[in-house]
């Protein structure tokens, strides 16, 4: 194993998932969280109770409230921030982070104003050209939590990143592949998370699992035409980040954004549902930002263009499923 402090911003299910994980492995990990009661179920007790309570966190992770305490001195940061978030986090705690600290980002989604994913963003704020290593692909929290298999991708444009991402993170039962795609793995796990929106809803309306198996196949070539368009690989969207990501969350009743979706098919509102829950689901925002995208690279991506009508209240769930079974007949 590496000697290595590691930071993890981000006291989520996930972001708690990978911490523990770490510290399991014998890195000595500091938390981050916003969270008042997540510090404190932590320190005193080894707990994060709000998030992932049925977890007992190994001495060697702490929680602190302070960010810029977090980074103070760490070899290695991940973000798993959500993504709404990551430019405020990194704007409090850019001259915080040590020049020789590897960059790792989990957070999944697309920034609504700039059209930036999570590690741009980050490359934005901090103003240099330090290697940003995305970690991501199909992993649900609690599964990952309780020692259940996984593979994610590590991508980074510096292979020598990539590798010591891979052996800091892999475990026996937690595999991780090195990935050129910075962008491609980004996007694939930004996008897969509206496509799940409608698998969800689809499900809402009990319409079936070849309903839902279209729903798949089409999203996933939508999102393979916008990746191309915006310089991803076209490969990579057959990878773990994106057609296994996207398997994952739209077939998963543990993934948050299927379940946004599914209580938008059964006639709640965005606004009520989103109230209701105590973690994001990224496809929300993401949604917004994703139909700016495509208009703005000239790219057709009906589902989610249907999604988002759902979410802003522009059409009903049946609505939107007539309008894309209707639309003009095309080739595949």
């Amino acid at each position: 194993m590496i000697p290595m402090e590691i930071t993890v911003l981000g006291a989520g299910s996930w972001g708690t998932t990978l911490a523990n994980l770490l510290a399991v492995k014998g890195y000595k990990v500091k938390l981050w969280a916003r969270e008042k009661e997540v510090v404190e179920s932590i320190t005193s007790r080894n707990i994060n109770e709000l998030f992932l309570p049925e977890i007992k966190l190994p001495p060697n992770l702490t929680a602190t409230l302070s960010a810029s305490e977090a980074v103070s001195g760490a070899e290695l940061i991940l973000s798993v921030v959500p993504s709404h978030g990551v430019r405020g986090v990194f704007e409090t705690i850019k001259t915080n982070i040590p020049l020789e600290a590897h960059l790792v980002s989990a957070s999944k989604g697309i920034e609504e104003a700039s059209l930036l994913t999570p590690s741009v963003v980050i490359k934005d704020v901090l103003q240099n050209n330090c290697p940003i290593t995305v970690l991501s692909g199909p992993s649900f929290a609690k599964e990952v939590s309780a020692g259940l298999p996984a593979a994610v991708s590590a991508a980074s444009n510096s292979a020598e990143e990539a590798r010591l991402v891979q052996e800091v993170f892999s475990t026996p039962v937690f595999r991780v592949y090195a990935c050129d795609d910075v962008l491609g793995v980004e996007l694939g796990g930004a996008l897969k998370n509206v496509i799940a929106i409608a698998a969800g809803i689809s499900d809402g309306l009990k319409l079936g699992f070849n309903a839902r198996a279209a729903l798949i196949t089409r999203g996933l070539a939508e999102i393979s035409r916008l990746g191309a368009a915006l310089g991803a690989a076209e490969r990579t969207f057959s990878g773990l980040s994106g057609l296994g990501d996207l398997v994952l969350t739209c077939t998963g009743p543990l993934s948050r954004n299927y379940s946004v979706g599914l209580a938008l098919g059964r006639g709640k509102s965005i606004d009520e549902i989103v109230s209701s829950m105590h973690m994001v689901a990224e496809g929300v925002k993401t949604s917004r930002g994703l139909l700016t995208l495509s208009e703005k690279k000239g790219v057709e991506m009906p589902i989610a263009g249907a999604v988002s009508a759902v979410i802003m209240g522009q059409k009903t769930s049946e609505e939107a499923v007539l309008g894309l079974m209707t639309r003009e007949l095309k080739a595949e």
